[in-house]
């Protein structure tokens, strides 16, 4: 599917509050603000147009929107982030969306969906159960993915400690290539009508780059892995890379930044 719009959200002043297991210390607001700005730069050169939201300093983790929704060609769904601290983060992402998709479907309790837990691949979505995705909010995306006319499979990622969403390990790169990290590739390996081609698998002490967006004729991946660079060229792979270090240090990644339909 070719995108031509994307919903971003900067950091907020409040940005290192955020939630965070990573042990990379605190991040510089200033420098996550402009590699924001790049990331903004690098999907509208891709042929995006923009919609940015404002900053929200009562939700530290707002800008990390991807988690806020699940978007389709055919409709959209409004998550439940699993983190009670995000829930009031879905409020003004909802109110953008009502802009832009005339079917529009929500997660509701018990169920908890994060957008990050969500890979789609040319019409079928695997849908991660998860630290911050439950088995109640799974069943209830893939109801509505249904109903869309897509086909979805639930895959349990809670065993692999170092996944904290699905994406964190796994990028579906189009034309049946897939980007995967250490334990992620197993994920692969019990989905039905995925279309499963070549795994582009990524190196252990690269781990952080198997979060790629391919948006249109291009592939965004983090600066300072050149061991998946080389590899993503060898295959003929068109490339972007961009400064994430700010966001790494709270837990995003390149997927998390944005919502693109």
């Amino acid at each position: 599917m070719r995108f031509t719009h994307a919903i971003v959200r900067p950091p907020a002043p409040t940005f290192a509050a955020g939630l965070t297991a990573a042990d990379l210390g605190p991040p510089n607001l200033a420098l996550a603000l402009e590699q924001h700005r790049r990331y903004c730069g690098a999907l509208e050169q891709a042929g995006l147009e923009l919609r940015h939201l404002e900053q929200d300093a009562r939700h530290p983790d707002s800008t990390f929107v991807e988690d806020t929704a699940v978007l389709t060609a055919r409709g959209a769904v409004v998550t439940r982030p699993g983190a009670p601290s995000r829930r009031g983060e879905v409020a003004d992402v909802e109110r953008c969306l009502r802009e832009c998709f005339t079917d529009l479907r929500h997660v509701v309790a018990p169920g908890t969906v994060d957008g990050g837990d969500v890979c789609e691949a040319d019409g079928h979505f695997i849908i991660g159960v998860s630290m911050r995705t439950d088995e109640h909010g799974a069943a209830q995306l893939a109801g509505h993915l249904a109903d869309l006319g897509y086909g979805a499979s639930i895959v349990d990622i809670r065993a692999n400690a170092g996944l904290l969403h699905l994406k964190t390990g796994l990028a579906y790169l189009g034309e049946g290539v897939w980007l995967a990290g250490t334990g992620a590739r197993g994920c692969l390996e019990s989905v039905r009508g995925a279309p499963l081609g070549r795994v582009i698998e990524v190196a252990p002490e690269e781990a952080y780059a198997a979060n790629a967006v391919r948006v249109n004729d291009v592939v965004l991946i983090a600066a300072g892995y050149p061991r998946l660079a080389a590899d993503l060229t060898r295959n003929g792979i068109r490339t972007v890379a961009l400064d994430m270090s700010e966001f790494r240090r709270m837990d995003g990644g390149l997927s998390c930044l944005s919502l693109r339909y």
